[in-house]
This record gives structure tokens, C-alpha cells and sequence, in this order.
């Protein structure tokens, strides 16, 4: 049986309160900029804009904060770039998750590692969810995974990380779990990020997403999806309880997508103390408490070395759980 929590070896609920970096005064970044590896409307755009406006409005930064969406790969287009191209820049921040240690793990990145990066801080963690179109005839998430446990190829499912990334191991998780057998006869389709999934939801092309909470959310409110099940322990608070679990319908499965930054692995020491004191007293705001309990981010507070250590583990539990579904040899 796989893992049912993907955290790289810490458990969320005690991750919050950690002591901030220090922020370095010696360093300010005239330009600064946050790659979002995949295109608008996912994950890893909802995390560099949101915190390009906090750090902007909180006057934690002069100016602005330009934002690249620079697609393809699953994250390895864009790892690339800063490994090959932009590996000494330091005002240069990438967005990063579980989606970007799922691909590292199973070597998608031909040629790349995790330490030809720098790790600087997390903003949270955000759950999985399961969706589909309001009208869908699947009521529940186990009249999802029963028509898969009869035929895995009547669904097809997409969503914004590639084949083999973390939210094809998401279904995959949770078809494990119903029973289904042949796991590899299940129809997941990748896309360039989450809001494009969900659009070709909406088309008609797919029958089912799997995506996370953070970039579900403004389709649900807008009536464009109805989510099955969401990936936590225990339903969450407020706007997000109405949301069943998959544990509560039976599926033991809970899948948390860290999310964080990574920096140039030849950014100077003065520009990376800078990002992770920057990165810590982002996360400590008032204005950062609002965005996490808006979007249903869960806590996940470490920067600079604890953070690295807590990627390092996160690839090694990915490694284990692909070789065990087969999506690596």
C-alpha cells in the first residue's frame, strides 16, 4: 500500500511557528522576478501573484514583481532555464510544490538534480482535490472510482502536471485504493496547468479533474465545478467545509502539494539570506494568514536549510511510492 501523505517526512500540523531567517539588509533585488513553470491559472501562477502582491502591498519590496509563465515539462522547462541560462541571477525566484519533487523524482528533468538549486522557503500546503462539471452524473467520489474499477478507460481525467507528476499520482492514489487494477489503463490527459484543465472539463473533453484547492476554488464559487472529494484528513473549516473527504467515503487517501520557492544555484549567499527572511516574514503577515485562509492552504512554515532537508525527503517518499505504482522501474 502507498503513502497516503506526500510531506516529505513532517507532519503538517506541527510545521507552523518555526523561527523566521533573518532578513539581510546588505541585499535588495532591483529587478525582481517569479517563474511560474506552467501556464495561468494553476498552482504555481497562484503562487507567484499572490506573493508578488503581498510582498508589493505589504512594501516588502520597491515596485513590482514581474511574474513569467514559462510552460512545458512539467516544471522542467522552466528548471532548466535557471540551471543552464540564469543559474548566477539573484533577484530571480521559481515557483515550486510536491508537482516539482514528484518530477525530480522520477527523473523527468533529464540531467537535473535537486541540488542545482537552492531551496529558499515554503507558503503553505495546499490539498488535492477531485472535481467534476456540476452537471456530471458522478455524485460522489466512489461512483468515480467504481466505473474505473470496471473499465479504467471509460474516464478520461486531466490535469495540470504531466504524466506521472503529482496530480496523475493523486487518481492513481485513489484507484489504488478503490481496488483498480490495472493502473496504468487509466486516462489521465496533462496540461500546461490547472485552468486549462478545468476549461477542457468544461468543454467536454474530460469527465473528471484532479488538481489542488488553491486553483479549484475560484471555479467552484463561479458554479463551473463541483468537487468529489477533497484529499485531507479531516474536512476543513469555514468556506471549504462543505467539501467531503475521500476518507469519509471510504478512500483512505490524503495528498498535500507543499508549495515554495526555489532560487539560482549560484545565487550569492547575500541575495539568498535575503529571499529567506523575506519568504519567512511573508509567511508570518497578517496579510499572508488571509490568503492561506481564503484559498484552503494548510500550514507549512520552514525556509533555507530546514527547507532543503524537507525536499531532499519529499523526492526520496515520491521515489518509493512511483516505483511501487510502476510509473518508474
Amino acid at each position: 500500500m502507498i503513502k497516503k501523505i506526500v510531506t516529505g517526512g513532517f507532519a503538517l500540523a506541527v510545521l507552523a511557528g518555526l523561527p523566521l531567517g533573518a532578513t539581510a539588509q546588505e541585499f535588495t533585488p532591483d529587478q525582481p522576478e517569479c517563474i511560474a513553470p506552467a501556464a495561468a491559472g494553476g498552482g504555481w501562477d497562484f503562487t507567484c501573484r499572490q506573493v508578488a502582491r503581498v510582498l508589493r502591498e505589504g512594501g516588502m519590496i520597491d515596485g513590482t514583481m514581474r511574474v513569467q509563465n514559462l510552460s512545458g515539462g512539467g516544471g522542467g522547462v522552466a528548471f532548466a532555464e535557471v540551471v543552464n541560462k540564469r543559474g548566477d541571477e539573484d533577484d530571480l525566484i521559481v515557483a515550486a510544490s510536491t508537482a516539482t519533487a514528484t518530477r525530480l523524482a522520477q527523473g523527468a528533468y533529464p540531467g537535473n538534480t535537486m541540488d542545482q538549486v537552492r531551496w529558499l522557503g515554503t507558503i503553505g500546503a495546499d490539498y488535492g482535490v477531485i472535481g467534476v462539471r456540476p452537471d456530471s452524473d458522478f455524485e460522489t467520489l466512489t461512483d468515480l472510482m467504481d466505473v474505473l474499477a470496471e473499465d479504467p478507460r471509460q474516464v478520461s481525467i486531466g490535469g495540470g502536471s504531466a504524466i506521472g507528476g503529482w496530480d496523475h499520482l493523486k487518481v492513481l492514489m485513489a484507484a489504488q485504493e478503490a481496488g483498480v487494477e490495472d493502473l496504468r489503463a487509466i486516462k489521465y490527459i496533462a496540461f500546461a496547468g490547472g485552468g486549462e484543465a478545468i476549461s477542457q472539463l468544461l468543454a467536454g473533453s474530460l469527465q473528471a479533474y484532479t488538481g489542488d484547492l488553491s486553483e479549484a476554488m475560484g471555479f467552484v464559487e463561479s458554479g463551473d465545478l463541483r468537487v468529489l472529494a477533497v484529499l485531507a484528513p479531516e474536512r476543513l473549516e469555514g468556506d471549504f467545509a462543505e467539501f467531503p473527504t475521500a476518507r469519509e467515503q471510504g478512500l483512505d487517501v490524503v495528498g498535500a502539494n507543499w508549495r515554495g520557492f526555489y532560487a539560482p544555484g549560484d545565487m550569492s549567499d547575500e541575495a539568498y539570506d535575503w529571499w529567506v527572511g523575506e519568504l519567512g516574514a511573508l509567511y508570518a503577515s497578517d496579510a499572508w494568514k488571509t490568503v492561506m485562509e481564503n484559498n484552503g492552504l494548510a500550514d507549512l512554515d520552514l525556509q533555507g536549510d530546514e527547507f532543503e532537508e524537507f525536499v531532499a525527503g519529499s523526492v526520496s517518499e515520491i521515489e518509493e511510492i512511483s516505483r511501487e505504482i510502476g510509473l518508474i522501474q
